[in-house]
């Protein structure tokens, strides 16, 4: 698979915002993904819902996953996500073959994505500002709900 542009990973970043945004506005955790086909289609987007849907399952990327549909093959798409992905995350890019992960920023939580790493599934870490002070807002003022999210 070829390098991923650095304009179109942040373009497709915004997506992901958006729906960090939208989880943060309904009193939600903010983070939000966004998947991608091959050819650059938007397949699915989502954003973080566990608080929402009174579901521990529901994160970001697996409301991205479920949005975009069944699909014949994972090969080549790109999930898209504003924060590090967990381990519960890492383990559904694994188990669908997903090529490739946009990280929006891992200074506030550094999931899985060494691990995806490792194992061949191309990692764009962008560090984004914006991403960034989205979640260390939200975790300066909700604490026991993000140690809640990340299982702590």
């Amino acid at each position: 698979m070829e390098l991923m542009d650095q304009a179109q990973a942040r373009t497709w970043l915004t997506t992901a915002v958006e729906e960090a945004r939208a989880g943060l506005a309904e009193g939600g955790i903010p983070i939000g993904a966004a998947l991608y086909g091959a050819d650059g289609t938007l397949l699915g987007r989502g954003h973080n819902r566990r608080v929402q849907d009174d579901d521990p399952s529901m994160h970001a990327e697996t409301a991205a996953f479920r949005a975009a549909g069944r699909q014949r093959t994972y090969r080549g798409t790109t999930m898209v996500t504003t924060l590090s992905p967990c381990w519960y995350c890492s383990g559904l890019v694994r188990q669908f073959g997903i090529s490739r992960v946009v990280v929006g920023e891992a200074a506030t939580f550094h999931g899985g994505h060494d691990w995806l790493a490792e194992h061949g599934v191309r990692i764009v870490l962008l560090d984004d500002p914006e991403c960034v002070s989205l979640m260390r807002d939200f975790i300066k003022n909700n604490p026991a709900l993000w140690n809640e999210d990340i299982g702590e």
